[in-house]
């Protein structure tokens, strides 16, 4: 090879790890609900609130690095509807966790119910690719 070196051989390894948090830094605290003023009445007893975003940030419990996803929160609300602002830094309490996708959505699933205590929830989560690989995952919970 002429004065350049393979690719392989030009860059180290380092054995990098960035730093991260672990669950305990996942704040549900955050989370507040106001009351559903059409709770137990037909006109309301059906209806689904599906709330967005495509900003929601952890980050990988190996390497540290930053994972991207979108998320999608649909629930039927039964007496309690959840605040959005206060879902919103409840997300963002994410972004310095390290915590596998498959683990994310049943934790977040756990956290929101636990909070509204709604008649059916479901939460997708879909992952940015990495590696050339993309994830979808999903949980879902119907009160009894």
């Amino acid at each position: 090879m002429d004065n350049k070196q393979a690719p392989r051989g030009q860059f180290k390894a380092h054995d990098k790890k960035l730093p991260f948090k672990g669950v305990e830094a996942i704040e549900t605290g955050w989370l507040e609900c106001f009351d559903y003023e059409y709770a137990g009445k037909p006109i309301g007893d059906t209806m689904e609130i599906v709330t967005t975003t495509d900003e929601f940030t952890s980050v990988c419990p190996f390497s540290g690095l930053p994972d991207f996803a979108k998320v999608a929160i649909t629930y039927v609300p039964d007496k309690k509807c959840i605040e959005l602002r206060s879902l919103k830094y409840y997300l963002l309490s994410y972004r310095d966790v390290g915590i596998w996708y498959e683990h994310l959505v049943n934790r977040m699933l756990e956290d929101i119910v636990r909070v509204c205590a709604p008649k059916r929830m479901k939460i997708v989560i879909e992952c940015n690719a990495r590696g050339g690989l993309k994830s979808t995952v999903t949980a879902e919970y119907a009160a009894s």
